[in-house]
């Protein structure tokens, strides 16, 4: 079974800095891109910042500049690191996964169940 698991959240300052990381288990084939997307009270999901296979980076206009997301292929994590947080930041951040769990069948989405990031102004 695939498992995406968050850590890292928690309240911080506006300004401040957190750094969230995401590690992926039950995966014996091949992890295509892995993302970070977020979820404010009130409004839809959206896409944070992704990177896939080919360490191609893709970051929503709010936050480039200030999130930068890295990942470890070999320890199949992803890591989003923030700086100057914003309240506007706050939200559920999840860890997506598009990956093939087994050499047979195809691609499919995972998520985790998210962390919570809280910025107070």
């Amino acid at each position: 079974q695939v498992y995406l698991k968050e850590s890292g959240g928690g309240l911080v300052q506006s300004g401040g800095s957190l750094r969230l990381s995401c590690a992926a288990s039950g995966i014996n084939f091949k992890i295509y891109t892995m993302a970070w997307y977020r979820q404010a009270p009130g409004k839809e999901r959206e896409l944070v910042a992704t990177r896939d296979n080919a360490d191609s980076t893709n970051y929503a206009d709010s936050v480039k500049g200030r999130f930068t997301v890295l990942r470890d292929t070999a320890q199949d994590t992803v890591t989003l690191q923030m700086t100057h947080l914003k309240p506007e930041d706050t939200a559920l951040y999840y860890c997506f996964a598009q990956a093939q769990a087994r050499s047979w069948g195809a691609p499919a989405a995972y998520w985790g169940r998210g962390t919570q990031v809280t910025v107070s102004s």
